[in-house]
């Protein structure tokens, strides 16, 4: 694995049906919401799929939730891929990818809350994130039991402010 390069790419047409065999394993497995194919189909263009020469290493999709506000969805690192940095590397990306697209919040709905800690994101409370609520949750046959954490972190706060994983291993455990 060591020899293969990491890449990060938008996903294409042809990624839809493994990235949602993906989430629907991961679903099973209680990591994440249920997602129908169609919608997966629909939005793959969304999805940055990072690859590991040929084989899939993990994806997520940066839904817009509207014009201030985006949203990490889907967020997965296939099994053998996990402790590597390809979370990271997506987390990095879309955040890239909000600011670039002028989005000021990003959010992740989690069961993994420690996971966006480390990257930077904040648990707040869920009726912080109105727009993904009332666009998503509302509707959504596990409203108030799905047992997600709301996160999100502040674009424009983090633009000048290097991330954690951008501070040298070395540096991170001293105090100025």
């Amino acid at each position: 694995m060591a020899d293969t390069r990491l890449t990060l790419r938008a996903a294409r047409p042809s990624h839809a049906r493994r990235i949602f065999a993906e989430i629907a394993a991961n679903v099973e497995s209680g990591h994440l919401l249920p997602r129908t194919s169609d919608d997966v189909a629909r939005h793959v263009g969304r999805f940055v799929v990072a690859l590991r020469g040929r084989r899939l290493a993990g994806f997520a999709e940066l839904a817009p939730l509207g014009p201030a506000v985006a949203e990490i969805r889907s967020l997965v690192v296939l099994a053998d891929e996990r402790g590597h940095g390809v979370g990271r590397a997506l987390v990095a990306e879309l955040t890239t990818r909000a600011r670039q697209l002028g989005h000021e919040k990003l959010c992740a709905f989690t069961h993994a809350p420690a996971y966006f800690a480390h990257t930077g994101f904040s648990i707040v409370p869920h009726l912080w994130v109105p727009e993904k609520v009332f666009t998503d949750c509302v509707g959504c046959p596990l409203f108030r039991r799905c047992g997600q954490t709301a996160m999100e972190v502040n674009l424009e706060e983090t633009r000048e402010r290097p991330s954690v994983a951008a501070v040298p291993m070395a540096l991170a455990g001293q105090h100025a």
